[in-house]
């Protein structure tokens, strides 16, 4: 039974997270052979300031960009 954590920053909408939890459960029956309905996968959103890129948090990395 294939296990399958997704973790991200915080941002996409719940038909987006649907459709990539979708693929990625398919692309695990796809490679692997496992039957559909033994593939667990889910999504662990980490919000902006807690993930950081060399050394700035993706939140700052964002607010200068929008500055641009």
């Amino acid at each position: 039974m294939p296990f399958i954590q997704i973790t991200m920053i915080a941002g996409r909408t719940e038909e987006q997270k649907r459709a990539l939890l979708a693929a990625v459960s398919q692309a695990t029956t796809d490679s692997i052979g496992a039957p559909p309905e033994t593939v667990r996968a889910w999504i662990v959103e980490v919000p902006p300031t807690d993930i950081a890129v060399a050394g700035d948090t993706h939140a700052d990395r964002r607010a200068r960009a929008d500055q641009s």
